[in-house]
């Protein structure tokens, strides 16, 4: 079993849902966690929840994870407190546009791939230069979606942002594998968040779900953080370069 005592993990996204749910759990296995979001106050909270549960705080670190340069401040500032990050979820995503592709403007697009897919590799490419440089092991699981493994009508540039984060996975694998860095990726269903609540709390869309669905209803957050805390620990050390569905056997269907 994995010692997590001497891990540093960073999730981005983890003021609610999902990316609460992860850092929650590695909080509870004894990781030092670390929040990032983009707003002070919404980490705040977060950290008092997670708190209350473990029993330790995590740090917290606003981020706009769509502009790299504000990543790229982030991790200066965890490299003035000496903390090397060698556990890393890339969560935090968007997906401001609902409609056919005709409507979509560039603005909305652009707003998407910035953090879906250009915010989640250069996250990536910081914690893979400090481990390299320490010649350091670790694990990376990004967090993409069902939708990047087929047609997504409605949500066709979320499920793009999605097909191009499994591809990173599986090329970061390969880059990075020599270095004792491993990148997966986890492929969530419908999740009753914050962030899916145009779906779940619609009875019309909720339904086309469950009824495809092999156990006829959507997710909970924590049902998604114990595959996310087996691909970053020891336990799963033969595995890199997978995207592992979790959705309640949808694609089954």
């Amino acid at each position: 079993m994995t010692d997590w005592s001497d891990r540093t993990a960073l999730v981005t996204g983890a003021s609610r849902g999902i990316g609460e749910a992860i850092a929650t759990r590695l909080s509870q296995a004894g990781a030092q966690v670390i929040l990032v979001s983009r707003k002070q106050e919404g980490l705040d909270q977060a950290a008092d929840r997670i708190s209350e549960i473990s029993g330790t705080r995590p740090l917290v670190q606003p981020c706009h994870t769509g502009r790299p340069q504000a990543i790229g401040a982030l991790f200066e500032a965890l490299d003035a407190q000496g903390i090397v990050v060698d556990a890393l979820v890339n969560n935090a995503a968007t997906n401001p546009y609902f409609g056919p592709m005709m409507g979509l403007e560039w603005a909305a697009f652009d707003k998407t791939f910035d953090v879906n897919v250009k915010g989640s590799f250069e996250m990536a490419r910081q914690v893979a230069k400090r481990l390299i440089a320490a010649k350091q092991g670790g694990s990376i699981v990004n967090v993409a979606s069902i939708y990047g493994m087929m047609g997504a009508p409605f949500q066709g540039t979320y499920a793009m942002t999605k097909a191009a984060l499994i591809s990173l996975t599986q090329t970061l694998a390969h880059e990075w594998g020599g270095a004792g860095i491993r990148v997966n990726a986890i492929a969530p269903g419908l999740v009753d968040t914050q962030f899916a609540a145009a779906i779940v709390n619609n009875p019309a869309f909720a339904k086309v779900f469950s009824q495809r669905s092999a156990l006829k209803r959507h997710g909970q957050p924590e049902e998604i953080a114990g595959l996310v805390l087996y691909l970053l620990s020891s336990d799963a050390a033969f595995m890199s370069g997978a995207t592992v569905p979790i959705d309640g056997g949808y694609l089954a269907g």
